[in-house]
C-alpha cells in the first residue's frame, strides 16, 4: 500500500499527530488518538480487526 501524505493537525504538537494520509487504493489513512473510553468502544462494537481513533473538528478541512 502506498500513502500520500495530505495534512496533519495544525494544532498538534511537535509528534505530528493525527495525521490524514490518502492509499493508493482508493482508501484514507487517519492517525489519532487510540480510543479508550469503554462506553464509546462498546457503543462502537467494533469487529476483530479494527479498531477506533479520534481526532479533532479541525482535521475535517481534509477530506474535501
Amino acid at each position: 500500500m502506498r500513502l500520500t501524505f495530505i495534512g496533519k493537525d495544525p494544532g498538534s504538537n511537535p509528534t505530528g499527530s493525527p495525521t490524514v494520509y490518502r492509499t493508493d487504493r482508493d482508501s484514507w489513512i487517519v492517525q489519532g488518538w487510540v480510543v479508550t473510553d469503554a462506553e464509546a468502544l462498546a457503543t462502537l462494537a467494533l469487529p476483530d480487526g479494527e479498531s477506533a481513533v479520534e481526532t479533532p473538528d479541525r482535521m475535517l478541512q481534509f477530506f474535501k
